[in-house]
Order: structure tokens, then sequence, then C-alpha cells
């Protein structure tokens, strides 16, 4: 294969010197040549925003690392945008590709972003490492991917996408996300590690046009503060046919795997199995409503109304083991004062709006170990948590929202308003008493009697 360096461009590597233009000169001359290698082999590349191209594999071998800049000139303003309401300071990033064939991003080596010099304040953009839009053919495998100054990757409107073997860690800022895919399809992402401030992996539906199906995701260790797995949020196509297996959670201050129809969209025709989570607060969180705020950073840009409240069915979920240790007593936050979890911020809940249910839900061999010590002192009084309404037809009313009460009615399970459940070999435990209700099934409707035991 043909290998265009880029010292022979003029790099210098050795971290001070900023080869941007000497390795996009390389990466440039790959592409018209029909395709190639790009090695970044011996020392460190300083750069900026660099495009990848059709045809082109950048390998960062295990002797070499690419380094961000932290001059946020150095970084395009025309890499499209960050698709959150209000976030426009996440729209620049350091390696972009739009449109393009056959990429690659490979290696052994370290591609470092430069989060120390991007701080929580005092500076209005924080580029994201890694953005592709609308790519075919894309494969990112075995490279360590560490401190990005905001979300480390996202493949926007893109298919046949293979994450391998790949090391995030991003938990130095707010935004830390890992694997962020928006309007894609067939992605295959194994074997990797994700430790971040925010979401691990995200499934996104931004636009109807580009739908989020054929997903598979196995043998992966997600580690952060916000989210392990979340599909959904951004919402407004829809989400089906994916895939989660063999993976393991380790503390999650809020929720393991979150599931947000929120804004029109579907979400179809999700399995998880054999999901082991430790010292995870929430370990599954779903919900279907319509939750449009024009002001609120959770709303897509591309949403400008209030939409009708879309559905969220057919989700099973079997051999999970969620386990909390004496640490789960303790309140837990981002940085300094942002509360991200607590015992009473706990449990598998789902809710949905009344008259729009999540319909066929199997919780199968389910082995829940919850902290407890929550008394009802703690709480509200169990009747004035607020129900969820559809805001359409209920504009004026104070609903429950996605992250609002910042309390569970029950001590394991608060399922509400959904419909065809199948709930059987649920084993549920807690380490100290805990005085609310151990289930609640409000509004459901289920299969067969639901078969739960509460051991001593």
């Amino acid at each position: 294969m043909t290998r265009f360096d880029p010292r022979d461009f003029g790099a210098r590597a050795d971290g001070r010197t900023k080869d941007t233009a000497a390795v996009q000169a390389a990466i440039d001359a790959c592409s018209a040549a029909g395709g190639g290698t790009v090695p970044l082999t011996g020392g460190t590349f300083l750069t900026g925003t660099i495009r990848l191209k059709s045809g082109v594999e950048l390998h960062v071998d295990g002797s070499a690392t690419l380094l961000a800049s932290p001059d946020i000139a150095d970084y395009a303003e025309n890499v499209h945008h960050n698709r959150y309401r209000n976030e426009p300071e996440l729209d620049r990033c350091l390696i972009y590709a739009e449109d393009a064939r056959d990429v690659a991003l490979t290696g052994r080596g370290r591609i470092v972003g430069a989060a120390e010099s991007f701080p929580n304040e005092g500076s209005i953009y924080r580029p994201m490492m890694i953005r592709m839009l609308r790519c075919t053919n894309v494969h990112v495998t075995d490279l360590r991917l560490l401190d990005a100054a905001a979300w480390t990757t996202a493949f926007l409107d893109s298919e046949y996408i293979w994450v391998r073997g790949v090391c995030i860690i991003n938990d130095k800022r707010y935004n830390g996300d890992g694997l962020d895919f928006d309007g894609c399809a067939h992605v295959f992402v194994s074997d990797c590690y994700v430790r971040g401030t925010d979401d691990n992996l995200c499934l996104q539906a931004s636009s109807r046009d580009w739908p989020v199906h054929d997903v598979h995701i196995t043998n992966c260790e997600f580690t952060g503060v916000c989210a392990g797995l979340r599909f959904g949020l951004k919402s407004i196509g829809d989400i089906y046919n994916v895939t989660v297996s063999n993976c393991t959670l380790n503390r999650v201050w809020r929720e393991g795997i979150k599931l947000e129809s929120t804004e029109g969209g579907s979400i179809t025709d999700i399995a998880f199995s054999n999901i082991v989570m430790r010292d995870v607060t929430r370990p599954v969180f779903a919900i279907l409503n319509n939750r449009f705020e024009p002001d609120d950073l959770g709303s897509s840009v591309e949403l400008d109304h209030m939409p009708e409240i879309g559905a969220l069915a057919r989700i099973s979920i079997s051999g999970l083991i969620a386990t909390d240790d004496d640490e789960m007593a303790n309140v837990h936050r981002r940085f300094t004062d942002d509360v991200m979890g607590e015992p009473r911020f706990n449990g598998i809940r789902f809710d949905a709006a009344d008259g729009h249910p999540i319909e066929d839900v199997t919780l199968r061999d389910v082995r829940y170990t919850f902290i407890g010590g929550v008394k009802l002192a703690d709480i509200p009084p169990l009747e004035d948590y607020p129900r969820l309404v559809d805001k359409l037809a209920e504009p004026d009313v104070k609903s429950s929202e996605n992250y609002w009460p910042d309390w569970s009615r029950a001590a394991f399970m608060d399922l509400r308003n959904v419909h065809r459940l199948d709930m059987t070999g649920v084993r549920l435990r807690a380490l100290r008493p805990d005085e609310r209700p151990a289930v609640l099934l409000d509004g459901c409707e289920t299969v067969d009697e639901p078969e739960y035991r509460v051991l001593g």
C-alpha cells in the first residue's frame, strides 16, 4: 500500500512545532493518489484541525502521539456543528471528515486532546477530538484517545462503522463523551474501554432522514459520571435494531442504561444481554415523553416545535447483574458541585406520559443489590410524585421530567405506564433497610403475574 510520510512534507514531530500543514499535505497527496497510509511514527505531531479524505488510513504508530494544539485559532470553523441546542462552543474539532469513503484511524499510538488548555470556565470554545459527517466504511481501531477538550468522537449521518480495541479516557472536562453516533447505521463496537464525565456511548437521532439502526455493541467496559449507554434524548428520528451484550459498567454515578424517546421519534427493538454493573446509581432508566424546551441544552438544534409523543417499545433486558458497594451510600458529584447521584435517586425506572405507554418490555434474570438506607422522611410523600404528561395536550401542567424529580418512589423498581410487561426471575436485595416500597407497578399491564423476589 502506498505510504505518504508527513516528514516528507516538512513535519518535525518534536511536540513543539505545529505540523498541521505537513500532516494535511500528506493526507491530501495520499487521497489524490487513490488512497493509502499516512504513518505517524517516532515522535509527537502537534496539530490543529486536520481533514481525513477518502481512501486514507491515518496510522498512529505505537511510537507516536498526535497532540492537539492548545490554541483555538488552530481549529477550523467549517467543520459542521454540535447538534445540541445552545452548545455552539463545541463546534470545532481536531480530526474531521466529510462525505468520505474508506477512511481509517488506526495504530497503537495515542491521540491526545488539549483538555488542560480549555477549562470548563473561561474558554468559549472546546474542540471535540473526532467528528465524521456523512462518511461510509469507517474504521477506528486499537488507538488510545485521551483527554479531549469536549466529546471524544461524533459520527454523524454515517454508515458502516467499525470501532474496535479503542481505549478512551476523557475525564478532565465537562461534555466528556466517549463514542457518539447520531444518524448512523450498521455500527460495530467491540472490545473498547471508555471512561469519561458524560455519556460513554450514545446513540442519537437528530433527523427523520437518518434513522439509527443495526448497531452492535459487545465486550466493552464503561465507567463514567453521567451515563454508560444512552440511547435517545435527541430522538427526532428513529432508533431500532440494537444489540448490547457482554459488557461491564463500573462506577457510573447516574444511569447505566438510559433510553429516552423525547422528540417524536421511536426507540424500538433493543436487546441487552449479559450486562454486569457495579456501583451504578440507576441501573436502567427509560422514559417516553415530549421534552421540547427552546432554551434547554437537551433539545436538538433541528427541533423547533413541540412534537407529538413517539414510541418506546420492544425492549428486552436479560441477564443483568447490578451490585452496590458501600461507596453507593455517598452523594456523588461531577467535579465540585454538580450532583449526579445519591441513594434516593436509584433503581430501575420506566416512565411514560399518561396515554402513551411504553410497550412490550421484558425484564428477565435480573439481580439487583442496592445500598438502600432511604427513609420516607428523606423524600416527599409518595402521592406527591408528579405524573408525566403530554405537553401538547396539557402545556400548563407541571410535569415530571427526565431528571426531575431527583428521587425514586421505590427502593428497586418504579415502573409506570408500561404495557405488556414480562418480568420473570427478578431478585432484589438491599444492603441497608429502606422504607420505600420495594417495587411499584403503576398503570402497568403485565403478560403474566410479575415474578420477583425481595431477598433478606
